[in-house]
């Protein structure tokens, strides 16, 4: 215990450096921003094409999302019977009861624009840039306080007592990057948008999505089931250093198991975990086609991001199998980290899963691995993706990736994404 916390510790110090890497709020790209809301802003981004690489990233995300929904793969061939119903006794009437009270407070155009049936391509239609790509669903920060608070109750009803903790600490850490940048009408603690398809059932298919800057859940309910995925969650900084919510942390734990696990893999293992010694290596494909290459400005080093819904990954590094039982703790502590926002039933059903498929479970490193090296890591299996990566700014000057700023994704590869292979035929994406 004593040298996990010390290496927490440690790691908020090094997530404290940010405050190096301020901007000069004076520049254009700011002050333009100042006195927009989120609708202008996108509006900019579209007009101005600004930046460039982020503008033709999301012509191809369109394209990505006009295909049919498939699920990532790692050789382009769905795997089938993975996935199975099982009572995670999930309190569906308290779920259902929270999004009906939600409903109460709307009016009728509300309500018609945050529904969708439980087969629409919207569930799709997530992204975490701050801009907003596609406002579909209701932006909570348009709605009056009830009804937004509303909405948030149901991801409280819904997701665990700890991760709907992770999640408001998204929400909170993107209002201090708001508050930093002077950039609040774009990013604060309500800049997401939420989404409900199909009809709130105690028995049959239903959910919801939410999305915005550096946080997007989709959350799928069929009886007492429940999925949770696709998910990202990342931050700019990770920590909050000033204000009454000074403290406030996030995804730090993911990182220090991520490190953990490396450092403790014997040589010849750490050698095959290791697919790519520099963050941003020469080896990596890049040929220019975002669709395809390894390294992108906006993605980074992540494959499994918005759009990639249908992505080929093949494995790399080593075998979990391989790994002491020690090791292997440690792989099930990051999925306890990744799955946080599945309720706790459904979260242990889930990690013993994950462990009945170590055989075929790779962890995967690119980067140094000393105590304060930036590094991305992914643990991948026929049934779950889980990646850890930090990045350079975006907001922030660091040219260089840092650990103050992460992003995070879970996956269920093939067809699990968003509840689909427990979803009846007629409901499918």
């Amino acid at each position: 215990m004593a040298d996990a916390n010390k290496q927490l510790s440690r790691g908020n110090d090094l997530c404290s450096t940010f405050r190096q890497y301020l901007p000069n709020l004076s520049d254009l790209r700011f002050t333009r921003a100042r006195s927009q809301d989120a609708i202008a802003y996108a509006e900019t981004f579209e007009h101005k094409r600004d930046p460039p690489w982020l503008f033709e990233l999301t012509k191809v995300w369109q394209q990505l999302y006009e295909e049919p929904y498939k699920g990532i793969t790692t050789d382009g061939t769905l795997r089938s019977n993975l996935f199975h119903a099982k009572d995670s006794e999930v309190e569906i009437d308290k779920v259902v009861k929270s999004i009906n009270t939600a409903l109460a407070l709307l009016d009728e155009k509300q309500k018609i624009k945050l529904r969708y049936p439980i087969q629409a391509q919207e569930w799709r239609a997530w992204s975490n840039p701050e801009m907003l790509l596609r406002n579909y669903g209701l932006r909570l920060e348009t709605l009056s306080e009830s009804a937004s608070s509303a909405l948030l109750d149901v991801l409280k009803a819904s997701l665990s007592e700890k991760g709907f903790k992770k999640a408001q600490a998204a929400m909170q850490i993107n209002d201090f990057l708001g508050q930093l940048m002077d950039l609040r009408g774009v990013m604060n603690s309500r800049s997401y948008n939420f989404l409900l398809f199909g009809t709130p059932s105690n028995a049959n298919g239903w959910g919801w999505s939410l999305y915005g800057h550096h946080l997007c859940l989709n959350v799928f309910f069929k009886g007492s089931q429940i999925v949770i995925a696709p998910t990202f969650t990342g931050a700019e900084p990770n920590l909050v250093d000033s204000g009454p919510l000074a403290g406030t942390e996030i995804l730090q734990h993911e990182g220090n198991l991520g490190l953990q696990l490396m450092q403790s893999l014997p040589g010849d293992q750490r050698t095959q975990a290791e697919t790519y010694k520099l963050l941003h290596d020469p080896a990596m494909l890049q040929t220019g086609d975002l669709r395809s290459d390894r390294w992108n400005k906006d993605d980074q080093r992540h494959l499994c991001g918005a759009f990639r819904d249908n992505r080929v990954v093949p494995y790399e590094g080593v075998r979990v199998s391989l790994m002491s039982t020690q090791q292997q703790d440690i792989v099930l502590a990051i999925a306890e980290e990744f799955l946080l926002y599945l309720p706790d039933k459904a979260r242990e059903i889930r990690k013993a899963t994950i462990r009945e498929h170590f055989d075929e479970t790779y962890f995967s490193w690119i980067g140094a691995f000393h105590d304060n090296d930036a590094f991305y890591y992914r643990i991948q299996s026929p049934i779950i993706i889980f990646e850890f990566d930090h990045h350079s700014g975006v907001f922030l000057t660091n040219k260089e990736p840092a650990r103050f700023h992460i992003h995070t994704i879970a996956r269920m590869p093939n067809g699990g994404d968003y509840g689909n292979a427990i979803r009846n035929h007629n409901e499918q994406l």
